[in-house]
C-alpha cells in the first residue's frame, strides 16, 4: 500500500479551503482595478485557454500548512486551464495547480496589508515573477511600481507602461472611464505602447464604426440619387447606361 501512496492525496482541495480571507475590502477600487485588467485580458486571449485571473481569491501556497493563505487583489497565472469546470475555481491551490502566479497585484488602501514589506516578501518566496503595486493615494512618490524577480530578489522595474516580457503585456496607468467612474485606471498595453481597450470601450467603438459606415451608406445613397436626378436632367436614362 505504501508504494501507491501519494503525500498530494492527503492534501485539502480548493473545495476544502475557503475562496478568500473573509476580510472585505475597505476601498471600492481594490476590486474595480484588477477587473479593468481582467476584464481587457477576456479581450485580447479571447482564443487563449491557458490563463487564469483571479480577484481577491486566496492562494494556498504551503503544503506543510495547507491552511496558510495570501489574497492578492488579483493575479495572473499563464500555464493553467482558464476553466477547470462549470463551476469555476474556489481558490487557487498551488498543489492543485502545479503554477505559480506569473503576476501579482496589490492595490494600497488607506489600511495598509504589508504591501511593500511583508506581502513582498512572501510573493518573493512563493516565486512570482512580477509583482506590481498601485498607490492611487501616492503625491509626491510613484503610485505604480512593477517588481521582477531576479536571485529571489525583487528588482524595480523602469519606465510606464512597464514592459512583461514574460507575459508579453505592458502595464501602465491612462485617466479613462469604467462602470461610468472616471479616474486613473491600470490598463494593458502592447509592445508599442498602444493601450488595449476594455470590453465597454470595444463596445463603443464598434458601435460608432456601424453608425459611421451606415452614415457614409446614407451618403453614398444620397450622391446616387442626385446624380440620377442630374442624368435625367439631361434627358439620360441611368438605366440604360
Amino acid at each position: 500500500m505504501l508504494l501507491n501512496y501519494n503525500p498530494r492525496d492527503c492534501l485539502p482541495s480548493a473545495e476544502d479551503l475557503p475562496d478568500s480571507d473573509d476580510t472585505p475590502v475597505d476601498n471600492e477600487l481594490q476590486d474595480l482595478i484588477p477587473h479593468v485588467l481582467k476584464d481587457i485580458l477576456a479581450l485580447i486571449w479571447e482564443e487563449r485557454m491557458d490563463w487564469y485571473f483571479g480577484v481577491d481569491m486566496g492562494i494556498y501556497y504551503d503544503p506543510e500548512n495547507p491552511t496558510d493563505v495570501i489574497v492578492p487583489d488579483g493575479f495572473l497565472s499563464v500555464g493553467v486551464p482558464r476553466i477547470i469546470d462549470s463551476d469555476l475555481r474556489l481558490s487557487y491551490v498551488l498543489w492543485d495547480e502545479l503554477v505559480i502566479p506569473t503576476m501579482v497585484l496589490e492595490v494600497v488602501s488607506q489600511t495598509r496589508r504589508g504591501e511593500y514589506t511583508q506581502k513582498k516578501e512572501d510573493y518573493a518566496k512563493m516565486g512570482v515573477l512580477y509583482y506590481v503595486i498601485y498607490n492611487p493615494l501616492r503625491k509626491r512618490k510613484p503610485r505604480l511600481e512593477v517588481y521582477q524577480l531576479e536571485n529571489g530578489e525583487y528588482k524595480l522595474l523602469q519606465g510606464e507602461p512597464v514592459w512583461l516580457a514574460e507575459m508579453n503585456l505592458g502595464i501602465g496607468r491612462e485617466m479613462g472611464v469604467y462602470q461610468g467612474v472616471e479616474r486613473e485606471w491600470l490598463y494593458w498595453y502592447d509592445q508599442q505602447g498602444k493601450r488595449y481597450l476594455t470590453s465597454q470601450e470595444k463596445a463603443k467603438e464598434s458601435q460608432q464604426e456601424a453608425l459611421q459606415a451606415q452614415q457614409e451608406a446614407s451618403e453614398a445613397q444620397e450622391r446616387a440619387k442626385r446624380l440620377e436626378e442630374r442624368l435625367r436632367s439631361f434627358g439620360v436614362d441611368p438605366n440604360e447606361l
